[in-house]
Protein backbone atom coordinates (compact mmCIF):
# COMPACT_ATOMS: atom_id res chain seq x y z
CA UNK A 1 0.00 0.00 0.00
CA UNK A 2 1.70 3.38 -0.78
CA UNK A 3 1.87 6.49 1.60
CA UNK A 4 -0.86 8.25 -0.71
CA UNK A 5 -3.45 5.30 -0.45
CA UNK A 6 -2.72 5.18 3.74
CA UNK A 7 -2.78 9.06 3.45
CA UNK A 8 -5.69 8.85 1.78
CA UNK A 9 -7.97 7.17 4.60
CA UNK A 10 -6.96 9.34 7.53
CA UNK A 11 -9.88 10.89 8.35
CA UNK A 12 -10.06 14.48 8.15
CA UNK A 13 -9.18 15.82 11.52
CA UNK A 14 -12.47 17.92 12.93
CA UNK A 15 -12.32 21.37 14.39
CA UNK A 16 -14.52 24.25 15.79
CA UNK A 17 -15.26 27.62 13.82
CA UNK A 18 -16.61 30.56 16.51
CA UNK A 19 -17.91 33.12 14.46
CA UNK A 20 -20.42 32.65 11.55
CA UNK A 21 -20.26 36.32 9.65
CA UNK A 22 -19.12 36.18 6.33
CA UNK A 23 -15.56 35.17 7.08
CA UNK A 24 -16.14 32.48 9.44
CA UNK A 25 -18.98 31.11 7.37
CA UNK A 26 -16.97 30.96 4.11
CA UNK A 27 -13.87 29.15 6.35
CA UNK A 28 -16.39 26.94 7.86
CA UNK A 29 -17.78 25.71 4.37
CA UNK A 30 -14.37 25.46 2.95
CA UNK A 31 -13.41 22.75 5.78
CA UNK A 32 -16.62 20.93 5.52
CA UNK A 33 -16.09 20.93 1.68
CA UNK A 34 -12.76 19.23 2.27
CA UNK A 35 -14.45 16.55 5.01
CA UNK A 36 -13.59 18.10 8.14
CA UNK A 37 -16.48 17.11 10.55
CA UNK A 38 -17.24 20.91 11.78
CA UNK A 39 -19.26 22.21 14.95
CA UNK A 40 -20.43 26.21 14.88
CA UNK A 41 -21.70 28.61 17.15
CA UNK A 42 -22.27 32.29 16.62
CA UNK A 43 -23.71 35.08 18.72
CA UNK A 44 -26.60 34.90 16.86
CA UNK A 45 -28.00 31.71 16.11
CA UNK A 46 -29.21 31.69 12.48
CA UNK A 47 -26.29 32.59 11.16
CA UNK A 48 -25.14 29.14 12.67
CA UNK A 49 -28.00 27.29 11.55
CA UNK A 50 -27.36 28.27 7.79
CA UNK A 51 -24.09 26.39 8.17
CA UNK A 52 -26.57 23.19 8.99
CA UNK A 53 -27.58 22.75 5.36
CA UNK A 54 -23.48 22.43 4.66
CA UNK A 55 -23.04 19.55 7.55
CA UNK A 56 -22.18 21.85 10.55
CA UNK A 57 -23.16 20.71 13.66
CA UNK A 58 -24.30 23.74 15.67
CA UNK A 59 -23.64 24.30 19.07
CA UNK A 60 -26.01 26.16 21.39
CA UNK A 61 -23.04 27.89 23.45
CA UNK A 62 -19.40 28.72 22.71
CA UNK A 63 -18.44 26.46 25.64
CA UNK A 64 -20.07 23.81 23.88
CA UNK A 65 -18.59 24.63 20.68
CA UNK A 66 -14.87 24.79 22.22
CA UNK A 67 -16.08 21.08 24.10
CA UNK A 68 -16.57 19.71 21.00
CA UNK A 69 -13.47 19.06 19.38
CA UNK A 70 -9.43 20.10 20.29
CA UNK A 71 -8.64 22.49 17.11
CA UNK A 72 -11.14 26.02 18.19
CA UNK A 73 -10.67 28.65 15.27
CA UNK A 74 -11.96 31.71 16.34
CA UNK A 75 -13.19 34.54 13.76
CA UNK A 76 -15.28 37.20 15.25
CA UNK A 77 -15.74 41.28 15.13
CA UNK A 78 -12.63 42.39 17.24
CA UNK A 79 -10.89 41.41 20.51
CA UNK A 80 -13.35 42.40 22.72
CA UNK A 81 -15.87 40.19 21.05
CA UNK A 82 -13.23 37.12 21.07
CA UNK A 83 -12.88 37.79 25.40
CA UNK A 84 -16.52 37.76 25.63
CA UNK A 85 -17.60 34.91 23.94
CA UNK A 86 -14.76 32.91 25.36
CA UNK A 87 -15.76 34.45 29.12
CA UNK A 88 -15.69 31.19 31.73
CA UNK A 89 -14.94 28.63 28.99
CA UNK A 90 -12.76 25.92 30.22
CA UNK A 91 -9.74 26.32 27.43
CA UNK A 92 -7.98 23.16 28.94
CA UNK A 93 -5.69 21.33 26.10
CA UNK A 94 -7.34 23.68 23.65
CA UNK A 95 -5.65 24.49 20.43
CA UNK A 96 -6.81 27.93 20.12
CA UNK A 97 -6.16 30.02 16.52
CA UNK A 98 -7.56 33.12 16.67
CA UNK A 99 -8.27 34.59 13.15
CA UNK A 100 -10.02 37.73 14.16
CA UNK A 101 -8.44 41.18 12.85
CA UNK A 102 -6.31 42.83 15.81
CA UNK A 103 -3.28 44.66 16.59
CA UNK A 104 0.00 43.17 17.38
CA UNK A 105 -0.91 44.13 20.78
CA UNK A 106 -4.33 42.34 21.16
CA UNK A 107 -2.39 38.98 19.58
CA UNK A 108 0.29 38.98 22.39
CA UNK A 109 -2.63 39.97 24.89
CA UNK A 110 -4.76 37.20 24.15
CA UNK A 111 -1.86 34.61 23.72
CA UNK A 112 -1.12 35.39 27.32
CA UNK A 113 -4.45 35.41 28.37
CA UNK A 114 -4.78 31.85 26.14
CA UNK A 115 -1.91 30.39 28.20
CA UNK A 116 -3.16 31.19 31.32
CA UNK A 117 -6.31 29.01 30.57
CA UNK A 118 -4.14 25.72 29.45
CA UNK A 119 -4.41 26.52 25.56
CA UNK A 120 -1.75 26.78 23.01
CA UNK A 121 -2.34 29.88 20.61
CA UNK A 122 -1.93 31.23 17.49
CA UNK A 123 -2.89 34.38 16.29
CA UNK A 124 -3.21 34.79 12.76
CA UNK A 125 -4.21 37.55 9.84
CA UNK A 126 -6.14 36.89 6.77
CA UNK A 127 -4.78 38.10 3.65
CA UNK A 128 -8.41 37.36 1.42
CA UNK A 129 -11.54 38.34 1.52
CA UNK A 130 -14.59 35.78 1.79
CA UNK A 131 -14.75 34.88 -1.78
CA UNK A 132 -11.43 34.23 -1.70
CA UNK A 133 -11.57 31.57 0.69
CA UNK A 134 -11.44 27.49 -0.23
CA UNK A 135 -10.83 28.53 -4.17
CA UNK A 136 -6.98 26.99 -4.48
CA UNK A 137 -5.90 29.71 -7.40
CA UNK A 138 -7.30 33.23 -5.23
CA UNK A 139 -4.07 33.63 -4.15
CA UNK A 140 -5.05 33.65 -0.28
CA UNK A 141 -3.28 32.92 2.66
CA UNK A 142 -3.03 33.27 6.24
CA UNK A 143 0.24 35.07 8.19
CA UNK A 144 0.21 32.71 11.76
CA UNK A 145 2.31 33.72 14.34
CA UNK A 146 2.65 32.40 18.31
CA UNK A 147 3.01 28.28 18.81
CA UNK A 148 5.09 26.89 16.73
CA UNK A 149 4.46 23.46 17.80
CA UNK A 150 0.20 23.77 17.41
CA UNK A 151 1.28 25.33 13.82
CA UNK A 152 3.28 22.38 12.63
CA UNK A 153 0.65 19.53 14.20
CA UNK A 154 -2.29 21.36 12.54
CA UNK A 155 -0.54 22.89 9.11
CA UNK A 156 -2.48 20.57 6.79
CA UNK A 157 -6.00 20.95 8.60
CA UNK A 158 -5.12 25.19 8.55
CA UNK A 159 -4.04 25.34 4.87
CA UNK A 160 -7.56 23.83 3.89
CA UNK A 161 -9.32 27.37 3.64
CA UNK A 162 -6.15 29.44 2.28
CA UNK A 163 -2.30 29.34 2.00
CA UNK A 164 -0.24 29.36 5.23
CA UNK A 165 2.95 31.43 6.52
CA UNK A 166 4.31 31.10 9.44
CA UNK A 167 5.88 34.40 10.90
CA UNK A 168 7.67 33.53 14.21
CA UNK A 169 7.07 32.67 17.83
CA UNK A 170 5.54 36.43 18.56
CA UNK A 171 1.93 36.05 18.65
CA UNK A 172 1.97 39.78 17.95
CA UNK A 173 3.39 39.20 14.18
CA UNK A 174 1.17 37.87 12.44
CA UNK A 175 -1.22 41.02 12.94
CA UNK A 176 1.69 43.23 12.33
CA UNK A 177 2.28 41.45 9.20
CA UNK A 178 -1.19 42.08 7.95
CA UNK A 179 -1.76 45.72 9.39
CA UNK A 180 1.43 46.59 7.73
CA UNK A 181 0.54 45.32 4.44
CA UNK A 182 -2.47 46.45 4.42
CA UNK A 183 -1.38 49.92 5.27
CA UNK A 184 0.82 49.86 2.14
CA UNK A 185 -2.38 49.34 0.49
CA UNK A 186 -4.23 51.98 2.03
CA UNK A 187 -1.56 54.58 0.94
CA UNK A 188 -1.53 52.93 -2.78
CA UNK A 189 -5.48 53.40 -3.06
CA UNK A 190 -5.15 57.01 -1.70
CA UNK A 191 -2.52 57.19 -4.79
CA UNK A 192 -5.23 55.99 -7.03
CA UNK A 193 -8.11 58.12 -5.86
CA UNK A 194 -5.75 61.20 -6.44
CA UNK A 195 -4.80 60.18 -9.36
CA UNK A 196 -8.58 59.60 -10.87
CA UNK A 197 -9.49 63.05 -9.21
CA UNK A 198 -7.17 64.51 -11.08
CA UNK A 199 -8.46 63.43 -14.71
CA UNK A 200 -11.96 63.63 -13.71
CA UNK A 201 -12.56 67.61 -14.90
CA UNK A 202 -11.33 65.77 -18.11
CA UNK A 203 -12.09 64.26 -21.45
CA UNK A 204 -10.15 61.15 -20.26
CA UNK A 205 -12.09 57.85 -19.56
CA UNK A 206 -11.13 56.16 -16.54
CA UNK A 207 -11.56 52.81 -17.81
CA UNK A 208 -8.79 53.81 -20.45
CA UNK A 209 -6.74 55.28 -17.92
CA UNK A 210 -6.83 52.20 -15.26
CA UNK A 211 -4.44 50.11 -17.07
CA UNK A 212 -1.61 53.11 -16.85
CA UNK A 213 -2.56 53.09 -13.09
CA UNK A 214 -1.95 49.28 -13.16
CA UNK A 215 1.24 49.16 -14.98
CA UNK A 216 3.18 51.95 -13.84
CA UNK A 217 2.38 51.04 -9.94
CA UNK A 218 3.51 47.53 -10.78
CA UNK A 219 6.52 48.91 -11.80
CA UNK A 220 7.41 50.91 -9.01
CA UNK A 221 6.23 48.18 -6.12
CA UNK A 222 9.54 46.63 -6.82
CA UNK A 223 11.74 49.77 -5.01
CA UNK A 224 10.12 48.09 -1.90
CA UNK A 225 13.60 45.56 -2.73
CA UNK A 226 16.19 48.57 -2.76
CA UNK A 227 14.77 50.23 0.35
CA UNK A 228 14.81 46.58 2.57
CA UNK A 229 17.99 46.71 1.48
CA UNK A 230 18.37 50.10 2.62
CA UNK A 231 17.15 49.99 5.55
CA UNK A 232 19.09 47.05 7.03
CA UNK A 233 22.49 48.74 5.74
CA UNK A 234 21.52 51.72 7.10
CA UNK A 235 22.97 53.08 3.92
CA UNK A 236 19.83 55.33 2.21
CA UNK A 237 22.19 56.71 -0.40
CA UNK A 238 22.69 53.24 -1.57
CA UNK A 239 21.81 52.93 -5.14
CA UNK A 240 19.80 55.98 -5.35
CA UNK A 241 18.49 56.95 -8.66
CA UNK A 242 16.08 60.19 -7.69
CA UNK A 243 17.29 61.68 -4.70
CA UNK A 244 15.55 62.75 -2.41
CA UNK A 245 16.34 66.82 -3.05
CA UNK A 246 14.98 66.08 -6.61
CA UNK A 247 11.67 64.24 -5.54
CA UNK A 248 10.90 67.48 -3.29
CA UNK A 249 11.74 70.12 -6.05
CA UNK A 250 9.53 67.83 -8.32
CA UNK A 251 6.77 67.89 -5.54
CA UNK A 252 5.95 71.53 -6.41
CA UNK A 253 4.68 70.23 -9.73
CA UNK A 254 2.38 67.41 -8.24
CA UNK A 255 1.07 70.26 -5.96
CA UNK A 256 0.78 72.83 -8.79
CA UNK A 257 -1.42 70.38 -11.06
CA UNK A 258 -3.64 69.48 -8.32
CA UNK A 259 -4.70 73.05 -7.50
CA UNK A 260 -4.85 73.85 -11.44
CA UNK A 261 -7.46 70.68 -11.59
CA UNK A 262 -9.44 71.95 -8.80
CA UNK A 263 -8.63 68.61 -6.90
CA UNK A 264 -7.54 68.83 -2.79
CA UNK A 265 -4.00 67.94 -2.56
CA UNK A 266 -4.60 66.33 0.72
CA UNK A 267 -3.85 63.12 0.32
CA UNK A 268 -0.43 64.12 -0.94
CA UNK A 269 0.69 66.60 1.50
CA UNK A 270 1.48 64.52 4.38
CA UNK A 271 3.66 63.00 2.64
CA UNK A 272 5.35 65.93 0.84
CA UNK A 273 5.67 67.44 4.28
CA UNK A 274 7.46 64.38 5.77
CA UNK A 275 9.64 64.50 2.55
CA UNK A 276 10.51 68.23 3.05
CA UNK A 277 11.15 67.47 6.65
CA UNK A 278 13.93 65.19 6.07
CA UNK A 279 15.78 67.30 3.55
CA UNK A 280 15.71 70.06 6.19
CA UNK A 281 17.76 67.64 8.31
CA UNK A 282 20.50 67.28 5.18
CA UNK A 283 19.44 63.86 3.47
CA UNK A 284 18.79 65.44 0.13
CA UNK A 285 21.50 63.23 -1.89
CA UNK A 286 20.15 60.46 -0.48
CA UNK A 287 16.53 58.16 -1.43
CA UNK A 288 13.44 58.76 0.46
CA UNK A 289 13.39 55.61 2.28
CA UNK A 290 15.26 57.19 5.60
CA UNK A 291 11.98 58.80 6.28
CA UNK A 292 11.41 55.56 8.18
CA UNK A 293 13.13 57.17 10.88
CA UNK A 294 10.72 60.12 11.16
CA UNK A 295 7.74 57.83 11.49
CA UNK A 296 9.66 56.35 14.63
CA UNK A 297 7.92 58.00 17.33
CA UNK A 298 11.09 56.41 19.79
CA UNK A 299 13.37 58.67 18.00
CA UNK A 300 11.64 61.76 18.50
CA UNK A 301 11.01 61.01 22.28
CA UNK A 302 14.90 60.48 22.46
CA UNK A 303 16.14 63.38 21.11
CA UNK A 304 14.00 65.20 23.61
CA UNK A 305 15.18 63.49 26.49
Amino acid sequence: MTDDATTSRIPAAPLTVLGAGAMGAALARAWLAAGHPVTVWNRTPARAEALAADGATVAASAAEAVAANRLVIVCLLDDASVGAALEGVDLTGRDLVNLTTGTPADGRARAAWATERGARFLDGGIMAVPPMIGDAGSGAYVFYSGSAELFEEHRATLAVPAGTRYVGADAGFAALHDVALLSAMSGMFAGITHAFALIGPEDIAPKDFAPLLVSWLGAMTGSAHLAADQIESGDYGKGVVSNLAMQVAGNATLLRTAEEQGVSAELLTPYTALMERWLAEGHGQEDTTGMVELLDLRRGRAERA
